[in-house]
């Protein structure tokens, strides 16, 4: 089997095409039935975020990745229904080893938009279970799954690509968490309601905050985003009554004049008897008077301020990212020695059963023999030779099939398998050659052994 990654993501795609390629969470394992009966596959996982769209397949060797990668393309379209020229454009795949390492790194958030950023991780692995239960998974795709969250897990224990905050909104959540010893006794005013901050919002409920408030100049929208984290919801012209009691506060609004001068807060000050707070403004114009930073137990910090941090954090996750990278070429080498030790077991395991098969052939003819009465002497030897020439009979017509090829490569590997490398070869026209090949041809060999065949070949 072969192994195909299709999809289409941040750096492949818009916006505007990757929200129509997402399947729901609802759609997914009816997809993925979808997929199987449509593009004739056993083995599917469908991963589907606000980023990135992907299937992983096993395909048979016999079929061409490539094209079973152009009908899912097509399938994709008329499960959609979208363009198929525009997905084609859109899509990239990756087939074998590449494919493998390129579900690591998805895994592992060396792919993601943020680099090293983990929910990536327990989505692969939803979309994995989802693909369970429906019955899309297969041995195959089982195994390599598994070695590929071993892999993803060795990543983020093994380097600290996603230790340093490399986003604004948990850039300031982390500020807050060196500055104060116990979140969970902090209390946080948020002064806007835009996309950032509902990142920091959650971020803070991550850390364990204890308290937020969202102060907006809409009601309705402060009261929206403050019902998803369990937050009060006040406006903006409430500030002051609130600032005394926060530990935290992080502004992020669209006004052009700021929100919070030096005298509230330094009333705010007085009221909290010096406890210290941490202001953060990450907005453009500030929000919050830079002569803020003037006064006592108070720690200011810019949207520039933490643009450096991220900005030395990420090439902090850039260097360990190379160290990943070479952590996951290790792992995906041994998991493909790992495959191909498989495929020797089962080789051997075959050879065996033919060896034993012709065992049990040649000792019944023999004990018909001696139940005869025929001389035991000659019947040991008989059943010597039988089982010799009937073992040897598939290897020697493949070594004589290789040397009429030329192909000195096989006629060497299979020196190696035969333990010969010490041995010199016979000359041709051997008494030894001869024997074997007439042995072969008098005791034809049962047709267990194409597999050892087609090994030779």
């Amino acid at each position: 089997m072969n192994l195909i990654a299709l999809g289409i993501n941040h750096n492949s795609a818009g916006v505007e095409v990757r929200e129509r390629v997402a399947f729901a969470p609802e759609q997914v394992s009816e997809a993925l039935e979808d997929a199987c009966e449509h593009a004739g596959l056993d083995e599917v996982v469908i991963l589907s975020t606000c980023n990135r769209t992907e299937l992983y397949a096993m395909v048979p060797e016999a079929v061409h990745a490539a094209e079973k990668s152009a009908q899912l393309v097509d399938w994709i379209a008329n499960y959609h229904h979208l363009s198929r020229e525009e997905l084609r454009r859109a899509a990239y795949h990756y087939e074998a080893a590449d494919a493998v390492r390129h579900m690591v790194k998805v895994a592992s958030g060396l792919d993601s938009m943020v680099l090293g950023e983990p929910q990536i991780f327990g989505q692969l692995k939803s979309a994995y279970a989802v693909a369970a239960e429906a019955g899309t998974i297969g041995a195959d795709l089982g195994r390599l799954f598994q070695k590929v969250f071993a892999l993803a897990k060795r990543v983020r224990t093994d380097t600290a690509i996603g230790e340093n905050p490399v986003s604004v909104a948990y850039a300031a959540v982390d500020l807050a968490g060196h500055i104060f010893s116990d979140l969970s006794k902090c209390d946080a005013l948020l002064v806007g309601a835009g996309e950032t901050i509902e990142l920091v919002a959650r971020h803070l409920i991550e850390a364990g905050v204890r308290r937020i408030v969202i102060a907006n100049r809409t009601l309705g929208r402060a009261r929206e985003l403050a019902q998803k984290f369990g937050a009060e919801a006040v406006l903006l012209a409430e500030i002051p009554e609130y600032l005394p009691f926060a530990d935290i506060v992080i502004t992020s609004t669209a006004s052009q004049l700021p929100i919070l001068g030096k005298g509230a807060v330094e009333q705010a000050i007085k009221v909290r008897k010096h406890r210290p707070m941490l202001m953060v403004d990450i907005a453009v114009p500030r929000d919050i008077e830079s002569q803020v930073a003037e006064l006592a137990d108070v720690y200011l910090y810019t949207v520039d301020d933490l643009r450096d941090i991220v900005e030395q954090n990420l090439r902090s996750r850039q260097t360990e990212a190379r160290k990943a990278d070479q952590l996951i070429d290790e792992g995906v080498a041994q998991y493909l020695e790992e495959l191909r030790s498989l495929a020797a077991v089962d080789s051997v395991r075959q050879y065996r059963e033919m060896a034993e098969a012709i065992r049990e052939l040649e000792m019944q003819r023999a004990l018909r023999a001696l139940a005869r009465g025929d001389d035991p002497q000659q019947i040991v030897a008989q059943l010597a030779r039988s089982i010799t020439k009937k073992l040897i009979h598939a290897p020697t017509a493949g070594l004589k099939r290789a040397s009429a090829e030329g192909r000195q490569d096989l006629l060497a590997g299979a020196r190696r398998l035969l333990g010969l490398e010490g041995a010199a070869p016979s000359a041709p026209g051997s008494t030894s050659e001869q024997s074997d090949d007439a042995g072969g041809a008098a005791n034809p060999a049962p047709r267990a052994p194409t597999r050892a065949d087609r090994t030779l070949q």
